[in-house]
């Protein structure tokens, strides 16, 4: 755990560049869409939310991270590294036919608990770990990372239901609300808002928060439950392309890597010298 907010800042750059790397070093990954929740991936592992222990990734009494946004799980995979889950090694392996990281997670990846990419599913794998956590008298939390597209899915709102009906207080979700899907801006391809009220509506309690503001969200993580009888939710507000001015809010980014011209850019605006993206 980091104690200064300006190490956690450095940590997410970090993050954030180690994640372009991996991504243009083989053409391949959601880079805009992994940028738009780095820093909720620091807050949780490096602001002390979540309980783990990368020495016995399996021991019982950790918390559980879903990440149903699995095609943003590129950026937790240096997090992942970075606390010794696996070797740093692992990280020059992405996508390679020898490595264990691919571009969507996978539960024999250390650290990594379920598979997932395929969206509208980690809210219900997350809501089932919750409930079996009561009946067992365990005392893990669960939280799972949604992306606000995939709050399109039935299956999110089955889940959503399933976890008020059963006072799932142990269980957290996290909307990743930078506001784009795959093709174009989410109120235009499918109206969400009133996002807040939908999800108290199923009977969840809700806070919001900068998504890219490290402290208010270890701040507002850090009171759950919201409510001793109620699943809590975070709607983070962030954005798409974080950090590179030419792809934040920019609907072609979901898919698309910088070319040369751009690297320049790109290099420039996360302000590390490239020799110091592999360290």
């Amino acid at each position: 755990m980091i104690d200064e907010i300006g190490e956690l800042k450095e940590k997410a750059n970090w993050v954030r560049n180690q994640t372009l790397e991996m991504c243009v070093s083989v053409g391949i990954g959601h880079l805009a869409s992994s940028f738009s929740c780095v820093e909720i991936l620091v807050a949780l592992y490096y602001g002390g939310i979540l309980r783990f222990d990368p020495a016995n990734p399996d021991r019982g009494e950790r918390d559980r991270f879903i990440i149903s946004k699995g095609h943003g799980a590129v950026a937790l995979y240096p997090i992942l590294a970075d606390l010794g889950f696996f070797s740093r090694d692992e990280l020059s392996n992405f996508c390679q036919g020898d490595g264990i990281l691919g571009a969507h997670p996978d539960d024999n990846i250390p650290g990594v608990e379920v598979v997932s990419g395929s969206l509208g599913h980690g809210l219900s794998i997350a809501a089932g770990l919750a409930l079996s956590a009561k009946m067992d008298r365990k005392g893990f939390r669960t939280i799972a990372l949604l992306g606000d597209g995939e709050c399109y899915e039935g299956a999110v709102w089955e889940a959503a239901m399933f976890a008020a009906h059963y006072e799932l207080n142990n269980l957290t979700g996290i909307i990743d609300r930078n506001g784009l899907s795959v093709m174009d801006f989410t109120e235009k391809v499918l109206q969400l808002e009133p996002l807040e009220d939908k999800w108290k509506s199923f009977g969840w309690e809700v806070r919001e928060a900068n998504g890219h503001n490290i402290s208010e969200i270890v701040d507002t993580l850090e009171r759950v439950p919201y409510s001793k009888n109620k699943p809590s939710v975070l709607i983070a507000h962030t954005t798409k392309g974080k950090g590179i001015s030419f792809m934040e809010n920019v609907p072609i980014w979901h898919y698309r890597l910088p070319n040369d011209d751009e690297m320049k850019v790109v290099l420039e605006e996360l302000e590390i010298d490239k020799r110091e993206l592999k360290k």
